[in-house]
């Protein structure tokens, strides 16, 4: 108990502001459906790159098909290639300059290839890891081709001055198949650190045998405290796809040659391997689409690129101007601007995500791509890849077709971009949904919030009116004005202010019916002791005879007055408990008006029968009880040589049935209330008579029985008064 009553002192309402408030709050649900459009939206978009992306593709391919000459100068035609062997002449930004100091490379370290024990092409001696080792790479830029050795040697050994052998110390060998299919050996073997040439060697010869200086090929040898460094320069037209580049080792004072270590066997033309240079024919024919917002690599059956055009970065998929345009902020900007790029969007980019200004690109300067689309394309069926760049910021989406000739897959056609394009056209239109969006949020909501309150607050002063019109005993004190307007709860102020009129009225008439009851009681009960009181006194027998006469007269009015005020029960009951029948109204009008016009000597009865055979169905002898109250009403208050009228007719397709007398108006404040019980107009009552204003009361019961409504009011001339029967068809 005790929890319960500390509990109710927390209890709390909610009113009708606070409930709009509420509801409304599902307005939330328009950014959110937004929101979700959008995001469904961007993921059609994505489908139409993916598309677009392999129409590009495709394209590219098409245009590659059945051009062997583009792959017969590169190992595309090869079943395998072998790493260390096969090698890929990455290309270069800039020309490196030839000092020896490797310092240019440091860029492309990561593409440099380490060659040890398993590259061994000769050896007279058992190897050891610190006897012999280096890294090597090649690079393309423009015509020509360069080449770096980084050689680990524990003893560098030198041509000897004045030396015509060039095999008697550390050396570097290079074979290769030149344009016109000719095999050509060459040999770098310095005298010292510094400028050097190679040597072409005697192919025929068994042992190494210069030939002629080859100044084509040049060089700077650098030594180093483990070794020493050798970069070379020679021009592209010199080779065609063959090569293989050995490093020579001799260490002891006997000038025998330890090891040759190297990329293939440089004495043997048929076991020489390939350098893949970047096709400069694909590049022109690929040039092209470096304005179309892709990035494009064709590739060899191997993976290796071929030719690339276009920049990642710029690859969005949509004009970049228009994106820059979209990105930068005006200069000169208004109050909108000014609300929108201060506080509205970094609002919403706390939802949203720019596309960044940068970021790690895993495939800048890849000399061989890998990846589900590429294999699938390499296999024949072209694919398309989503992937995310390694500082997980962009992206990117990738799509490969198969390039074919003599209906074998040559090589593939990559094309990328990023999605930067499609989340700026996101970012766009959520951009102008959020603005469209907040404004409806915020007109509706202060709407509604108004609206709320004005609702509340009419329903508070109609509470407060209500209140103010009852005392603290339920006595009816004071009637508010109804509200003038046209919406619910104007129809409840105007309710109440009816129900409150009525009551005040009921009430009225209770307060007054104490006197009326004591009115209609008083004559019988004195006409009754008044007559005992006589007997009591009197001896004569006629005299007696004469008040127990009245006594009984004075009963009997009693009985009536008792009997009057429970007809209406009575006759619930009755109704209750009676079947309906079919009957004929006019006959009963006329039998009714026959007997009015008999009885009533002097009323003057008219009936005008305008709906004739016209049926009913319910109770004649009840339909005959509701005319006689409304009748005898129409008698008492009508004017002396005055007729009454009673009208049987059709109104608006309904049967309607009239009695009109002429006589005193009815009070303007009574029209509506004669039908409710024990309501009388009449001033005073006759000795003979009680009226207790149960006649209409009754009628009404009845009227209600056979469907019908009672409508009482004064004559549009004034005249008199007309009761109006109308019967639901």
């Amino acid at each position: 108990m005790a929890k319960f009553s500390v509990l109710s002192k927390f209890k709390f309402t909610v009113g009708i502001r606070t409930k709009i408030v509420f509801f409304a709050s599902f307005l939330l649900a328009i950014p959110y459906m937004s929101y979700q459009y959008v995001w469904e939206l961007e993921s059609y978009l994505r489908t139409g790159q993916e598309q677009t992306l392999v129409g590009t593709a495709r394209a590219v391919a098409t245009a590659l098909h059945e051009r062997p000459a583009l792959f017969d100068n590169q190992s595309a035609f090869l079943s395998n290639i072998k790493p260390g062997t096969d090698l890929y002449a990455h290309k270069i930004d800039y020309p490196i300059k030839l000092d020896g100091q490797l310092s240019d490379w440091d860029d492309y370290k990561d593409k440099m290839i380490a060659y040890g024990a398993e590259n061994l092409v000769e050896q007279s001696t058992v190897y050891t890891k610190d006897s012999l080792s280096f890294e090597h790479m090649v690079g393309q830029y423009e015509k020509y081709l360069y080449a770096m050795f980084n050689v680990q040697d524990e003893s560098v050994l030198l041509r000897p001055d004045n030396s015509l052998r060039v095999d008697r110390n550390d050396f570097v060998q290079i074979a290769l198949i030149n344009a016109t299919g000719k095999f050509q050996r060459f040999i770098v073997s310095p005298y010292q650190a510094g400028w050097v040439n190679a040597y072409e060697l005697d192919t025929t010869a068994e042992n190494i045998t210069p030939v002629k200086l080859e100044t084509r090929i040049q060089g700077q040898w650098e030594s180093t405290s483990t070794g020493y460094n050798l970069e070379l320069r020679f021009p592209l037209s010199m080779l065609s796809s063959k090569i293989a580049f050995a490093v020579g080792d001799v260490d002891d004072e006997d000038r025998e040659l330890k090891y040759v270590m190297g990329t293939a066997n440089p004495a043997q033309s048929d076991s020489l391997g390939t350098v893949l240079l970047p096709s400069p024919e694909i590049e022109k024919i690929i040039k092209g689409l470096q304005y179309s917002e892709a990035r494009v690599w064709v590739v060899d059956k191997h993976m290796r690129v071929l030719a690339k055009s276009g920049d990642i970065s710029s690859a969005i998929g949509i004009d970049s101007q228009s994106a820059n345009e979209t990105n930068n902020m005006p200069v000169n900007i208004g109050l909108w601007e000014s609300l929108e790029n201060r506080v509205l969007l970094p609002l919403y980019y706390k939802i949203l995500t720019k596309p960044p200004a940068d970021f790690i690109d895993d495939l800048a300067d890849a000399f061989a791509l890998e990846g589900r689309d590429v294999n699938q394309a390499l296999a024949g069926t072209p694919s398309t890849l989503w992937r995310l760049t390694s500082d997980n910021k962009a992206v990117i989406l990738s799509a490969a077709h198969p390039i074919y000739i003599d209906n074998q897959v040559m090589g593939a056609v990559v094309v990328e971009q990023t999605t930067h394009g499609i989340r700026s056209l996101r970012n766009q239109a959520l951009e102008k949904q959020f603005h469209l969006i907040l404004a409806i949020i915020l007109i509706a909501t202060a709407s509604i919030f108004l609206l709320a309150s004005s609702i509340s607050n009419r329903v508070r002063k109609l509470r407060d009116d209500t209140d103010n019109a009852i005392d603290a005993n339920g006595k009816i004190i004071n009637l508010f004005k109804p509200s003038k307007s046209n919406d619910e709860i104007g129809d409840l102020s105007r309710s109440f202010t009816q129900v409150l009129t009525k009551l005040a009225q009921y009430n009225q008439y209770l307060e007054n019916m104490a006197s009326r009851l004591s009115h209609e009681l008083r004559t019988p009960v004195a006409v009754v002791n008044s007559s005992l009181d006589n007997l009591e006194l009197s001896d004569n027998e006629q005299d007696k005879q004469q008040y127990i006469a009245r006594a009984k007269e004075g009963i009997s009015r009693l009985s009536n007055i008792l009997n009057s005020m429970s007809e209406a029960t009575r006759l619930e009951q009755a109704i209750n408990n009676s079947d309906p029948e079919i009957f004929d109204v006019s006959k009963v009008l006329q039998g009714c008006v026959e007997g009015y016009n008999h009885t009533y000597t002097n009323a003057n009865i008219k009936l005008d029968v305008q709906a004739q055979d016209v049926s009913l169905k319910g109770s004649p002898e009840m339909f005959a009880q509701m005319l006689d109250k409304v009748v005898t009403n129409a008698i008492e208050f009508k004017l002396p040589d005055s007729a009454i009228n009673i009208r049987l007719f059709f109104k608006s397709g309904n049967l309607a049935l009239s009695v009109t007398n002429a006589g005193p108006l009815l009070p303007e404040n009574m029209q509506n209330q004669l039908l409710s019980s024990m309501i009388s107009v009449r001033k005073s009552t006759t000795a003979e008579q009680s009226h207790l204003g149960l006649g209409l009361f009754v009628a009404n019961i009845i009227a209600q029985y056979h469907k019908a409504t009672i409508s009482i009011n004064n004559l549009p001339d004034h005249s008199g008064v007309i009761v109006l029967f109308e019967f639901a068809s």
